[in-house]
């Protein structure tokens, strides 16, 4: 994985100064207003790990997370409203002045959208026992709500898998809820179709990404309603929102290694650091490690080389 190598820290985008109203600053992306019913979103090389920002940005990871997100939302057309309008630079409709002085950070890393209304959980679908539901397992034998079969091995697939969906935090960590909690927030009509669409679409994603040499042990997606129906927004199956594990490694019984930010988590863990804001510094060997991770993936996924994608 020596793809990074050439890419230095200069090539890296850590904030976005558009001349244009800035709606939110997220965790990984600046989002913009375009009219009164688009958005602007940005994908930055910042990495959140834990739920805190690190101050230092992965080069060429908002890119990654981008691409990869249109790549799957081109897989998934046709089976529920996307709120992608345009990835072209070009057909934004945007100031001439904005494309032609920020191309750059434009261009690879952004989409216009529909601005529909964000639901308050997040959609988390798990294939396999590992991270916080393996530490809820151990210690419950439960997976956030599920009473799971004794006996499992770490990161040991289930036989089907499992809607454990989550708060939004504005700040802090996200909080683990159960289904009845889910419809609490959302209804039960609209917790019901996104807990069938989240599974759905981990299905589809995971036979795509077998065929690859890929597990994807589980992720989150991200639903909003726009002219009142229920859209697919967000990411989709990246490396920020899925753990990726290389098929040929695979093995119970342990972590595995990953194409994703667990690289960085697994570092964390080495610190006595407690977990909250400020981030510590990352060395640049664990930077490189994880631009290298990102650009893999896609590659795998998609048959491409990051650079040359737009």
């Amino acid at each position: 994985m020596n793809m990074a190598s050439d890419l230095g820290k200069g090539e890296a985008i850590l904030e976005t100064h558009l001349p244009l109203p800035r709606v939110a600053v997220g965790k990984v992306r600046d989002i913009y207003g375009v009219g009164t019913d688009k958005l602007l979103i940005v994908t930055t090389d910042r990495l959140s790990a834990f739920d805190v920002v690190m101050p230092d940005p992965i080069p060429m990871k908002g890119k990654v997370l981008n691409q990869i997100t249109l790549f799957w939302l081109e897989q998934f057309e046709g089976i529920l409203p996307q709120h992608l309008i345009t990835a072209d630079v070009d057909a934004m409709g945007l100031p001439a002045a904005v494309v032609k002085n920020f191309r750059h950070e434009l261009e690879g890393r952004s989409v216009l959208v529909k601005k529909a209304e964000p639901l308050a959980i997040e959609c988390v679908v798990r294939g396999y026992i590992t991270g916080s539901g393996w530490k809820d397992y151990l210690a419950t034998g439960k997976v956030c709500g599920h009473t799971i079969l004794p006996g499992m091995k770490q990161c040991q697939q289930f036989q089907e898998p499992l809607f454990t969906p989550s708060t939004k935090a504005k700040t802090g960590h996200d909080i683990n809820i159960d289904f009845s909690e889910a419809i609490r927030i959302v209804g039960k009509d609209i917790a019901q179709q996104v807990k069938d669409l989240s599974i759905l679409l981990y299905k589809k994603g995971q036979e795509y990404a077998a065929s690859k040499g890929i597990i994807i042990a589980d992720t989150k997606f991200e639903f909003g309603i726009y002219d009142g129906k229920l859209m697919l927004i967000d990411e989709i199956l990246t490396p920020d929102s899925s753990r990726f594990w290389p098929a040929a490694h695979y093995e119970t019984g342990h972590d595995q290694p990953s194409f994703d930010k667990q690289i960085v988590r697994n570092y964390l863990e080495t610190l006595s650091w407690e977990k909250r804001p400020p981030g510590p510094e990352l060395p640049e060997d664990i930077i490189a490690k994880t631009t290298a991770a990102y650009c893999e993936i896609f590659t795998r996924l998609s048959g491409k080389d990051i650079r040359n994608s737009k």
